[in-house]
């Protein structure tokens, strides 16, 4: 059994991670848990309660009996047990082979349409689109074998997820618009068969090249947009100007805004995404910036870089960015009372159902049923692993030709790591990204602990903000 007992924003959390149940608890109850984990036994956790009521350690409750309020509290634990809603069993720990032996189809590809970018980004892992090659932009007839291999590769699959990416996609726009109504015409054509298909493309920009078409163009098309900016004007600029310096805030903004407003009015996904670094630890700031400007769907994510890095997230940084989730979390939950809501990514967690066991399991799935393509056709497990030749997983003309690295991809999952097969937040987080494990460690089958820490209190604050609004 494992349960994690935590405080956040005044509330008690404790969490039974087998079954997922979430429960809000005053301090007798929170202490009785953490108890029954230490001492496993009831009759040894009432001793302890009372005697630290008797102490003055522990309060019950103005006017009520120490002792009648022990048994309660017991009582209650003990039914939560019976419900399968506390102390429960891990329901499922595969064995690692038979779990990367599992049936798996290829579900969706990152297109990498431009090796190239008009920004110069300063943490770009992608070396300003570059990807440790040369500057490229996808053709035709490369993209459109990359749609043909997806649809063959994929089964009875139905939704297949295509993402254009970059670099900055845009500059290879006109070649977007004619791949899409490639996958217009393979679902049509797939509707006569045993395994139609439906394409939910989604594409990734800057911002600087966005006007009336690319707007009309992906509200008609795009099932998601993703619009990268990081937070107020002097953090944005400092780590994504242009390759001659200037600061790109004030040209993107007006821009991502109109863009953001019209799929909101016509009902599509979109969301504005960003990155805080060790320049921005008060990160908080920053999301709650692009909140008053008025966008509603908002993603700022820690930096991945190497630690000699300036601007790279420390381990002396990570009490400090914990209490920015907290400040975050808390200014949240005020303005959704207040009528002035916005989504957070990072603490959107579905209590009610969630992903299926597998993916609770192996996360994003990169390696076997995602994977990125180059402009020149060459596959590999994710868009951070580009460029890195011993990932080469194969091309589109000839498939994937390394199933050894399939293989060990659908190895990793949760259970195959310590520190994840002991962590309350597995089955939310799924184990962390194989490319940040692979950067820092060396193995794909490893973690990155700066990342494990703050995902940890990001999911922390996602329950509590969760509890408090139900």
């Amino acid at each position: 059994m494992q349960v994690h007992t935590y405080r956040s924003n005044g509330m008690n959390i404790v969490l039974d991670v087998p079954s997922g149940s979430v429960h809000v608890a005053d301090d007798l109850f929170a202490e009785a848990v953490r108890k029954m984990q230490e001492l496993g036994d009831a009759q040894k956790v009432e001793e302890s309660l009372l005697a630290e009521l008797s102490a003055g350690e522990l309060s019950a409750g103005e006017g009520e009996d120490p002792e009648e309020a022990v048994r309660e509290v017991i009582s209650e634990m003990e039914e939560l047990r019976a419900e399968g809603a506390l102390f429960t069993e891990e329901p499922y720990r595969p064995d690692v082979e038979r779990f990367a032996a599992r049936p798996t189809v290829v579900k969706a590809l990152c297109l990498h349409v431009a090796h190239d970018c008009n920004l110069a980004c300063r943490y770009c892992f992608a070396e300003e689109g570059e990807y440790h090659g040369r500057r490229a932009l996808m053709s035709y007839e490369t993209g459109k074998k990359a749609l043909d291999f997806l649809v063959a590769n994929s089964g009875a699959r139905r939704n297949l997820e295509v993402d254009f990416f970059g670099g900055e996609p845009l500059m290879n726009f006109e070649v977007v618009k004619k791949l899409v109504a490639y996958g217009r015409s393979l679902e049509e054509a797939s509707q006569k068969t045993d395994a139609p298909k439906h394409f939910r493309f989604t594409i990734t920009t800057n911002g600087v090249l966005i006007n009336d078409d690319v707007i009309d163009f992906c509200n008609r098309e795009m099932h998601n947009v993703v619009l990268s900016i990081d937070g107020r004007p002097e953090v944005h600029d400092r780590m994504r100007p242009f390759r001659g310096g200037q600061g790109s805030y004030e040209r993107i903004l007006p821009k991502l805004l109109k863009f953001a407003k019209s799929r909101e009015e016509a009902g599509l996904s979109y969301y504005v995404r960003g990155t805080y670094t060790h320049f921005n630890l008060d990160f908080a700031a920053d999301v709650l910036h692009l909140a008053d400007l008025g966008f509603k769907e908002i993603s700022v994510e820690p930096v991945v870089a190497p630690p000699e890095a300036p601007y790279a997230i420390r381990e002396e940084d990570i009490p400090v960015l914990k209490e920015q989730y907290e400040v975050l979390a808390a200014e949240m939950l005020r303005r959704r009372r207040e009528g002035r809501g916005f989504h957070f990514f990072h603490f959107m967690i579905d209590l009610s159902g969630g992903p299926c066991i597998y993916k609770r399991l192996s996360g994003c799935g990169s390696g076997s049923e995602y994977l990125a393509v180059t402009p020149w056709g060459d596959l590999y497990p994710c868009h951070q692993f580009v460029g890195n030749e011993d990932f080469l997983l194969g091309n589109v003309d000839e498939g994937v030709k390394r199933q050894d690295l399939v293989t060990s991809f659908k190895k990793v999952n949760v259970y195959a790591k310590k520190e994840c097969s002991e962590c309350f937040a597995r089955f939310f987080c799924s184990g962390g990204c194989a490319a940040n494990s692979y950067q820092f460690t060396g193995s794909i089958c490893d973690v990155y602990p700066i990342g494990c820490a703050l995902q940890q209190k990001r999911i922390e604050c996602a329950l509590a903000l969760k509890a408090a609004e139900d």
